[in-house]
């Protein structure tokens, strides 16, 4: 499901720990009676969203700014967190407001139980919103989810192997120059890019590269689109670049551990979030001080290559007790002051696009921020999560990497995301 592989994303960006629950002083009174009495908002964030010392800097900050409002926060797991939340808002005691995956959006708007936010998005700059964070919060032409953060691939490549080939990485701005690079890197025993088979997220961000996507929705009916022409280019584009190094054909970035295999063997890059750079210097403390980044190319030098959003949204149950006040909190958390201090101390691309440079001095996360403003999301439509869990797009790209025509199995594989996300209907 979406919010697993949201998850995983998260958690390999983040190294901090956190509490299981809020800190927060007084939690006896509550504004829906009378004497003045603060209001208690309830909040569900999710594991790894923030770290305990941010927590209580927020919470702190907010209560002295809004002292007429108690804020408690839970930290929820992510396993189990769908039928969780579904539950809550069917009921009448939901939370005030609820941390999901920014692509879990379209699967609780459709229930009808979120607050919708069309008419306070200006109020909250949604102007600025980050693409990938902000579409999927909308649902049937309303905005149900507010950005909270984001995260999303780059290249971490390892500086002695492209000095060694005479690489400078900071000339790499197109994908042409990213093959040519890739070439010149693959030789002498060291592989030039790590690329398993069925890295489906690497392939979206071609995809959309080339002005295509997964599937496209017309007169309310959705079509598969690996086989259109620019998503069967961007297939040649994944299959010349997955050839400059040994990765497998038939499995992720998962099985097994890419960052893992770069720590063992002599490989010049591979794509992933910026926290695996700390899982390869783990497992091989002599490559410490020898991993950098850059923004996946582009097919121009204008803008970065496209990438997949991960991240979080912020929900308003329609039954939470606490509107206005949810709506403050909602303000503040996702407001450029606390998302400046937010992506410093989490290492998170800020919800918009505006504040990238809250995080330069980070050189992985400031790749990140620099690609995530050519960020994208999955097809926004509850049943995507289907199509991920039969997943065409994997089986596609091995039969394609193996030697099987692409635009005959391209047509199979659409067709396939084209019944699954119109079974509903």
């Amino acid at each position: 499901m979406k919010y697993r592989s949201l998850a995983v994303l998260s958690t390999l960006v983040l190294g901090a720990g956190l509490v299981g629950c809020s800190s927060s002083g007084d939690s006896s009174d509550d504004a829906g009676g009378g004497g003045g009495g603060r209001t208690s908002l309830d909040v569900w964030l999710m594991r790894d969203s923030v770290s305990a010392g941010f927590q209580q800097m927020f919470e702190t900050g907010f209560e002295k700014a809004h002292p007429d409002i108690d804020v408690k926060i839970q930290i929820q797991e992510w396993e189990g967190i769908g039928e969780k939340v579904t539950a809550a808002l069917a009921s009448n005691d939901a939370p005030d407001v609820i941390e999901v995956g920014n692509t879990q959006v379209a699967q609780y708007a459709q229930s009808g139980g979120l607050t919708d936010f069309s008419d306070r998005v200006d109020e909250l700059g949604g102007g600025d919103w980050i693409k990938g964070l902000a579409e999927p919060g909308r649902y049937d032409g309303k905005q149900y989810g507010i950005p909270y953060y984001a995260a999303n691939r780059v290249v971490i490549y390892r500086t002695d192997l492209f000095e060694k080939a005479g690489v400078n990485a900071a000339e790499i701005k197109t994908r042409d120059q990213w093959l040519y690079a890739s070439r010149k890197l693959n030789k002498g025993g060291a592989q030039g890019i790590y690329l398993p088979g069925q890295n489906w997220y690497a392939l979206s961000g071609f995809v959309w590269d080339e002005g295509g996507d997964l599937a496209v929705e017309s007169g309310g009916r959705w079509k598969g689109g690996l086989d259109s022409p620019e998503a069967l280019r961007a297939m040649d584009f994944y299959r010349t670049l997955q050839a400059l190094g040994k990765g497998p054909k038939d499995s992720d970035e998962a099985q097994p551990p890419q960052a893992e295999v770069m720590a063992k063997e002599q490989i010049a890059q591979i794509i992933a979030v910026p926290g695996g750079a700390k899982v390869v210097e783990e497992k091989n403390p002599e490559l410490k001080g020898k991993l950098d980044f850059f923004p996946v190319p582009g097919k121009t030098a204008e803008q970065p290559g496209a990438v997949f959003t991960g991240g979080s949204d912020l929900i308003v149950p329609a039954v939470a007790k606490h509107q206005e006040e949810a709506f403050t909190f909602l303000r503040e958390l996702t407001g450029d002051a606390w998302q400046k201090k937010l992506a410093v101390a989490m290492s998170y691309v800020p919800n918009k696009t505006t504040l990238a440079s809250a995080v330069s001095g980070d050189p992985g996360t400031a790749a990140m921020a620099a690609g995530a403003a050519n960020g994208h999301a999955t097809p926004n439509t509850p049943e995507w999560a289907a199509v991920e869990a039969k997943n065409p797009v994997k089986e596609y790209m091995t039969a394609v990497l193996t030697g099987k025509d692409a635009a005959t199995e391209a047509a199979k594989a659409s067709k396939t995301i084209t019944d699954t996300l119109n079974s509903g209907s």
